[in-house]
């Protein structure tokens, strides 16, 4: 019987599996992006944000407890270094996985899994003002407008005024 046994084996063996999972969540550290199936990213995403949470706390021992799952020194320095820092302030939901269609040859599912913090595209369309939609027609109709706009007084200076000439007319 499988009961509680949620675990998706990716086909492989128990040792094999570690050590993909250790490979992949040192490439990403790394890179900040990998290329992978869905199955193994969603698997990924398991492993890797325990680490990520390990990594705020820079003690010696979460070093080691990160280090005995990594297994490389040069991506456990950057994740203390780099990557904590950058997400201390976030509570969870280190990494986004997002699914770009089906490979070719065996039409599996494949994505992109990300940290989430290193994504420059995402990040300047978050700065920027986000659009406002509009969930319900109410008020669009023939009284709104009748109606004046709250801020039309202010659209109608022209921009070519300076602020002394504005305030004398």
């Amino acid at each position: 019987m499988r009961h509680n046994n949620k675990i998706n084996h990716l086909g492989r063996t128990h040792s094999h599996r570690e050590l993909m999972l250790s490979n992949m969540a040192v490439s990403l550290i790394t890179h900040k992006r990998i290329f992978t199936t869905l199955a193994k990213a969603k698997e990924l995403r398991k492993y890797i944000e325990p680490l990520i949470t390990k990594s705020k706390k820079d003690t010696t021992h979460s070093r080691r407890m990160v280090f005995s799952n990594l297994r490389d020194k040069y991506a456990v320095t950057e994740l203390f270094k780099e990557v904590s820092l950058k997400i201390g302030e976030r509570p969870g939901g280190y990494t986004r996985i997002i699914k770009t269609g089906n490979r070719l040859g065996d039409n599996a599912a494949t994505c992109f899994i990300e940290l989430v913090d290193y994504n420059e595209l995402m990040l300047k369309a978050a700065d920027g003002k986000s659009k406002k939609t509009r969930r319900s027609r109410r008020g669009s109709g023939k009284g709104a407008a009748s109606a004046p706009a709250a801020g039309v007084e202010e659209a109608a200076v022209p921009v070519d005024k300076s602020p002394e000439e504005i305030k004398a007319e």
